[in-house]
């Protein structure tokens, strides 16, 4: 029997889109080019070196995040916060860091005062001018290109504000065992539900009209529903005919694809390093420089920021680079990207790149802007973003409905969050048409 809605993208969004339609009585298939479901959501393990599940993608809960809360209650998965010191080194010496911004006052009313939005670049150039601000300049487009993944120049100063005078930053507590156990409970319901889910399923064309959509597949299988959700991640929507990525639909939807290219999608390049023992901790005749307890490390070295696994005692260090660092690198070879890695934590460290090639046990690195499948890690707010996100997850004639982290509107941008809460908003839409006719 054909399924009443084709599902394409079996990440956070169209997991429990699935499971909500399915859980009401629709027939449901789920479209996945992957051969795992999670989407950007990737939890490694024993099959990749790692001694505990380590996450090439999302980690961490940014906020109260209600919904993603709750669903890990259900799977009975607790979370735990961050531990452990924060350092920062500059020009070779670490020291306990005190405060990642100090003039986060000044920035902070400065921007209460402005009235009309515009891009952070160019707020800081107006505002803050001069040699004496450069500090905070600098200070200010590291957090919002390294957390936020955004392109300053692009990224919104009121979304910032709005941002910056929250918590979300400080407050990111861990699921136990990584966000495994929240796509694995999805899985669990959906399939009880009668929902089908086929991996390795890539998608090559989508032709479409009211009440009726044929998708195709790579392998050159067909599928027919009356409705489809996508749930691909904003890189797609963004990509340009003829390139990697691109998903092309018959008859097109230029307006869907234009409100696309006026949001922020940023890359980010994750590096796991997993040593045979947490060797930061103390000095010794290779390790110049120690920093015990480290729970993050933000630097100047060429991978600035670095996280362990603190309270767990997984000796896993996390490089990130993102936003226009991480595209700056995307024509980078694994090999090259973890030769980076080492040589900044050898810098970090003052020791060699080949004491830590000794002692690496295991690695992974994760391009996420190189991904044919996401072409970027998780998007951020432009200017009119709540416009254009609007746009695109407007439905098509109750046949085509978006979602995806990439069009949420609210205070949890650029998470797992965010992508569940669109991917609920969706079912709720499709199960408010007429049934289809079985």
């Amino acid at each position: 029997m054909s399924p009443d809605i084709l599902i394409i993208g079996a990440g956070a969004a169209g997991l429990l889109a699935a499971r909500n339609l399915a859980q009401a009585g629709r027939r449901v298939t789920i479209l996945e080019a992957r051969p795992r479901p999670g989407g950007r959501i990737y939890s490694l393990g024993p099959e990749a070196g790692f001694s505990a599940p380590t996450e090439a993608g999302a980690e961490f809960l940014h906020g109260d995040v209600p919904l993603t809360r709750e669903l890990l209650q259900a799977y009975g998965i607790p979370w735990h916060d961050t531990a452990g010191t924060t350092y920062e080194v500059s020009q070779g010496h670490a020291r306990k860091a005190e405060a990642f911004l100090e003039e986060m006052p000044l920035l902070l009313s400065t921007l209460q005062q402005l009235s009309n939005d515009m891009p952070l670049a160019n707020f800081l150039t107006e505002y803050f001018p001069g040699a004496e601000y450069a500090a905070l300049r600098r200070q200010a487009t590291a957090f919002a290109e390294g957390y936020d993944a955004a392109d300053a120049r692009r990224v919104s100063a009121f979304a910032l504000r709005e941002e910056w005078s929250g918590n979300g930053a400080e407050d990111s507590p861990r699921p136990e065992g990584g966000y495994a156990g929240l796509v694995q409970g999805l899985m669990r319901e959906l399939e009880a539900a009668g929902a089908h889910l086929m991996l390795g399923t890539q998608v090559t064309l989508i032709e479409w009209q009211p009440g009726q959509v044929t998708v195709r597949s790579q392998d050159g299988r067909v599928f027919q529903a009356p409705q489809l959700l996508l749930t691909v991640p904003l890189g797609v929507w963004q990509a340009p005919e003829g390139r990697p990525g691109y998903l092309p639909l018959h008859p097109d939807l230029p307006g869907h694809r234009a409100a696309a290219q006026a949001l922020g999608f940023g890359p980010v390049i994750k590096y796991l390093l997993e040593f045979e023992e947490p060797i930061w901790e103390q000095v010794s005749a290779d390790i110049g420089q120690a920093m015990p307890e480290l729970g993050f490390l933000f630097s100047d070295a060429a991978v600035p920021t670095w996280w362990s696994q603190q309270p767990s005692s997984q000796s896993l260090l996390t490089g990130w680079v993102a936003g226009p660092a991480a595209a700056h690198r995307q024509h980078l070879t694994p090999s090259e990207l973890l030769t980076e890695a080492l040589d900044s934590l050898a810098y970090l460290l003052q020791t060699t790149p080949a004491y830590l090639r000794q002692h690496l046990q295991a690695h992974q690195i994760l391009n996420w802007g190189t991904d044919p499948l996401a072409l970027g890690a998780y998007s951020y707010p432009t200017i009119c973003a709540a416009e254009f996100r609007a746009t695109l997850s407007a439905p098509v004639a109750d046949t085509l409905f978006v979602a995806g982290e990439g069009v949420y509107s609210g205070p949890y941008t650029g998470t797992v969050e965010a992508a569940l809460v669109t991917g609920a908003a969706a079912a709720r839409r499709i199960l408010q048409t007429p049934a289809p006719i079985s």
